[in-house]
């Protein structure tokens, strides 16, 4: 299947992390012309683990014909445990509960999509957009750094703060729901001398993770804290650092260690721990893919398989309908909608149960985990479920 001529054929993706590559791959293949644009000035490494759960997942890397190269890159991580503040294992987390079908870190994956794409995308780095005007055939588009160019279609696959959201459906506070709490992510040396596993410590309205990664060669950790939303400076990684820090003062067992390495890791994220709720993930020529116009936070662990099966169905539907952006669109929506609303009640309810309170639900829910072990493989079932909640179309080739 292929778009005819005097069809929308020039298409500017914003991110290429997973939904942007990802989307340019689908839109080549149909026939498209994609330029994908990102303002770090190369495909951005680290990041933490991100999963891909069921059949739906699976289906999709088999028609991309990248299984077997996102199995290759499979973090290879086993079962992991919770711990208490003496390091003992106290609760163990099965692999597919922590990792589903295949787990791989977010920058192998993303350098993975950009390489399978360079041919027939063009690719700029160091560069955004700064300006959209949406017009009745093309929408016209000013960059930081390049000339304005003209595209008959933009999509926004720029993640959680989205700029193209932002430029054309408004502010981020309009679309984000906070759920309680703040993740932090970076990578350290394996200073716990991990073996392709993970360990967890909660406390109350506090928790860190860390697993080994890359053949045990390093280690991710992920924290997360409860707070109303914070306000502070996007750029400003040194105030984000002390925000971390204050947030864990007093925290045990190997927290203030990882502080330390925080200090001089090579990659830290802070963000609060969000949904991107809205009524409409496009609007006259812009259309929202990923994170950007569904982000399920990391929570769900759905985000990279909700961006690759996103970006499969909004390039199939505006295949199948020749280009014609208002019914690809209004297709698109149609068909994702309820599966997505499924993916984020998971995160809702994760969110709900993550970080106890208070000592006394922390030991309680330590004492059921340990005392009703099926309650460890409820998580990876719910996930499992929701992730599998769709009947994707059988598009032609």
């Amino acid at each position: 299947m292929t778009i005819s001529s005097g069809r929308p054929r020039t298409i500017l993706i914003s991110g290429a992390g997973i939904a942007g590559p990802a989307l340019a791959y689908w839109l080549r293949r149909y026939g498209f012309t994609p330029t994908v644009i990102e303002r770090a000035p190369s495909v951005r490494g680290g990041g933490h683990a991100v999963d891909f759960r069921g059949p739906v997942h699976l289906a999709v890397l088999d028609r991309m014909g990248l299984r077997d190269a996102v199995e290759r890159l499979s973090t290879g991580t086993g079962d992991w445990w919770q711990v208490d503040t003496r390091g003992r294992r106290l609760v163990r987390m099965p692999a597919e509960q922590t990792g589903g079908d295949i787990e791989v870190l977010r920058g192998d994956l993303a350098r993975l999509l950009v390489e399978a794409t360079q041919d027939g995308t063009e690719y700029i780095f160091d560069d955004s957009i700064t300006e959209i005007a949406d017009g009745t055939d093309s929408v016209q588009v000013t960059f930081e750094r390049g000339t304005p160019r003209t595209f008959d279609l933009v999509v926004g696959a720029d993640g959680q703060r989205s700029r193209v959201r932002a430029l054309t459906f408004g502010p981020d506070e309009t679309h984000l729901k906070h759920l309680g709490l703040h993740t932090v992510f970076f990578t350290a040396p394996n200073v716990l001398e991990l073996d392709h596993t993970g360990l967890v410590h909660i406390e109350p309205n506090r928790l860190v993770a860390v697993y080994s990664a890359r053949g045990d060669t390093e280690a991710r950790v992920m924290m997360y804290f409860g707070s109303p939303p914070l306000a502070y400076d996007r750029d400003d990684l040194a105030e984000q650092r002390s925000i971390v820090a204050r947030a864990f003062t007093g925290a045990g067992w190997q927290v203030p260690r990882l502080l330390e390495l925080m200090a001089t890791a090579p990659d830290f994220h802070l963000d609060s721990a969000s949904l991107v709720k809205m009524h409409a993930w496009t609007r006259g020529r812009i259309a929202l893919v990923g994170d950007a116009g569904y982000g399920a936070s990391s929570l769900s662990g759905m985000g990279s398989g909700l961006a690759v099966v996103g970006a499969y169905v909004l390039a199939s539907e505006l295949a199948t309908a020749q280009g014609d952006h208002r019914i690809g669109f209004q297709r698109y929506e149609d068909t994702l909608r309820s599966y997505v609303d499924g993916c984020q009640k998971l995160a809702r309810n994760a969110a709900a149960f993550m970080l106890p309170s208070n000592r006394f639900t922390a030991a309680l829910s330590l004492r059921m985990q340990r005392h009703l072990p099926f309650l460890a493989d409820m998580p990876a079932k719910m996930a499992h479920r929701a992730a599998s909640a769709i009947t994707l179309p059988t598009y032609p080739s």
